[in-house]
């Protein structure tokens, strides 16, 4: 079957892109709201894209009605979100924190998660997160339905049992991210492999032989 992007309705660009694409990493989106209280929304049009300078992308669509998130509106008025990963420990909560409370409401109270306080800007992460990514914004790029927030990575907090003896690496015992597929699918971590690439000249010579 053939799609073409350029005439196919939004909704179907969506299906097709989100069915296809994925897993995708969910951010657990941490925001000061105007009256001091915390935000917080998963967004699973999420990634990492550098790292010198550390920057990581979010996709924020507004409500249907056209009116901006409340995460949208707290970024763009502080210019700073944390970005918490989800793990099965917190999958739950992070569901709740997505039911599109009123924006007086405290998310992470409301899903009863404990709040932290970040070490360089003023919003709160989730304590018992795998890990939590304080960010600036860098820059906006603006779409009609659409906003990519490129948000500089400042500071990150891992729980000690996430990360190897050494401090170095990852714990794959401990460290099982969630992440989602379509609809209400969505898949963890808890079976990994290693792929070994070749070497090129093995792999020339095994073409030759």
């Amino acid at each position: 079957m053939q799609f073409d992007f350029t005439t196919l309705e939004p909704d179907s660009r969506y299906r097709l892109l989100t069915n296809f694409i994925g897993p995708r990493p969910i951010a657990l989106v941490t925001t000061r709201s105007q009256a001091g209280h915390s935000n917080a929304a998963p967004m699973s049009f999420f990634n990492v894209f550098s790292h010198d300078p550390a920057i990581v992308v979010l996709g924020v669509q507004p409500r249907q009605s056209g009116e901006e998130k409340d995460t949208m509106i707290n970024i763009r008025r502080t210019g700073e979100f944390v970005v918490n990963m989800v793990d099965m420990a917190i999958s739950q909560q992070m569901l709740v924190c997505g039911l599109g409370f009123d924006s007086e409401i405290d998310e992470l109270e409301m899903a009863g998660l404990q709040a932290a306080k970040c070490a360089k800007i003023d919003v709160s992460h989730v304590a018992t997160a795998p890990c939590a990514l304080e960010c600036r914004v860098e820059r906006l790029i603006e779409y009609p339905r659409r906003v990519l927030i490129l948000g500089e990575v400042v500071h990150m907090h891992v729980r000690r049992d996430c990360l190897d003896a050494e401090g170095r690496y990852v714990n794959p015992e401990v460290y099982q991210p969630i992440a989602r597929l379509h609809a209400d699918n969505y898949i963890t971590s808890d079976r990994q492999f290693v792929l070994e690439p070749p070497s090129i000249s093995d792999f020339i010579k095994s073409r030759r032989d």
